[in-house]
């Protein structure tokens, strides 16, 4: 039986959840200069080096490889594919002979709903190598004169990360507590789940994005009451952790909409942080809607400074900010693609009483 012990990612675990990870893993030799995986195959699972030493590397400009790191003894790498199920963006490569360990995607995800401890580490561990990923790019842009763009655009995915990250660490801490019931472990399993889907989200449409591809819209019939009621009940949570409230005007409309379930939430949630980001004070965000004959109109008001007039026609344009220390300008360019991908149309404006209001439509069904 291999021995994952020396891997920082299982170091916490009871003797009992070693054993179930290790009745996963699959031995996998490679001499040195063996390919384990190549930029482009299918994103299967993740690989945890017992020995040797293992290059990743991608290709960028003129076709040359370009190191991104190395992984040895006690490390792991091609976690991603845990998260986002993507092809492999780049190509790791047996710098010396090198005994692996290969834990399927579908194992692990079946893991970390088994063992909070372990879903705990993995956002530890994952949010140390996005620190390391961020120090790393940003000098290489220093040398490369782009530090102010690629590195603010680092710092913005890492904070737009920290609030899915923050909840399922604290989930992870309440299902594994020695008190914790089976109903506790039940509800932090969901929980757990449903930010690892918000993480995946958030990654696949800034790759999209990125890409300049077109966004997969994949519309549903659903209950747009129910659908609202239940991203209001997860914002509420995050939010008054800032001291901002988040309200409902008037009831949401027990309408069934076309909605793409996986895409939609990311609005808003891009439109609620942005507000809280303006509101460091505090403050309070409300939320109304309005039905007419063809659509359904979301209104998003805050009680913040509002919107500065030095960007107000350009707010939807990719990479414009004004004042907001972590932002890159992609979130509302990345809602508005989203919206008009349903059919609606997004704008913003600034209340007669102050703050900002940002409105979204969504057509009814024909």
């Amino acid at each position: 039986m291999v021995d994952i012990t020396a891997c920082r990612l299982f170091q916490d675990l009871s003797a009992e959840e070693i054993t179930a990870v290790t009745e996963r893993c699959q031995c996998r030799q490679f001499k040195t200069g063996a390919t384990v995986f190549k930029e482009g195959d299918p994103g299967d699972g993740m690989y945890v080096v017992i020995s040797g030493q293992v290059r990743i590397s991608a290709v960028f400009k003129q076709n040359q490889p370009q190191l991104l790191s190395r992984f040895g003894p006690g490390d792991f790498f091609g976690e991603m594919a845990v998260l986002d199920n993507e092809m492999r963006s780049a190509t790791a490569t047996a710098e010396q002979e090198s005994e692996l360990v290969f834990v399927t995607r579908e194992d692990w995800l079946d893991l970390l709903g088994r063992s909070p401890r372990l879903a705990r580490s993995l956002v530890v561990q994952f949010s140390r190598r996005l620190r390391d990923f961020n120090k790393q790019f940003v000098d290489q842009m220093i040398q490369a004169e782009r530090l102010g763009l690629v590195g603010r655009f680092a710092r913005s995915i890492v904070h737009d990360f920290k609030n899915p990250l923050s909840i399922i660490s604290l989930a992870a801490e309440l299902g594994a507590g020695e008190n914790s019931t089976e109903e506790m472990r039940r509800m932090t399993k969901d929980r757990i789940r449903k930010q690892v889907e918000r993480l995946t989200n958030m990654i696949n449409e800034l790759l999209e994005f990125s890409r300049g591809s077109q966004g997969t819209v994949v519309l549903a019939m659903s209950d747009y009451d129910l659908f609202v009621r239940q991203l209001v009940d997860d914002l509420q949570t995050e939010t008054s952790q800032h001291k901002v409230s988040l309200e409902l005007a008037n009831p949401p409309p027990k309408l069934r909409l076309l909605l793409d379930p996986r895409r939609l939430p990311h609005v808003f949630y891009n439109l609620v942080h942005n507000a809280v980001d303006f509101m460091s004070q505090g403050g309070r965000i409300v939320l109304s809607f309005t039905v007419s004959e063809k659509e359904v109109t979301t209104a998003i008001k805050d009680s913040g400074p509002g919107i500065n007039p030095k960007v107000a026609e350009r707010l939807f344009e990719p990479f414009v900010t004004y004042g907001k220390p972590q932002g890159t300008g992609l979130g509302l360019s990345i809602c508005q693609r989203i919206i008009l991908d349903h059919g609606g149309r997004i704008w913003a404006c600034n209340a007669p009483e102050g703050g900002a209001v940002f409105s979204f439509t969504l057509p009814l069904p024909g």
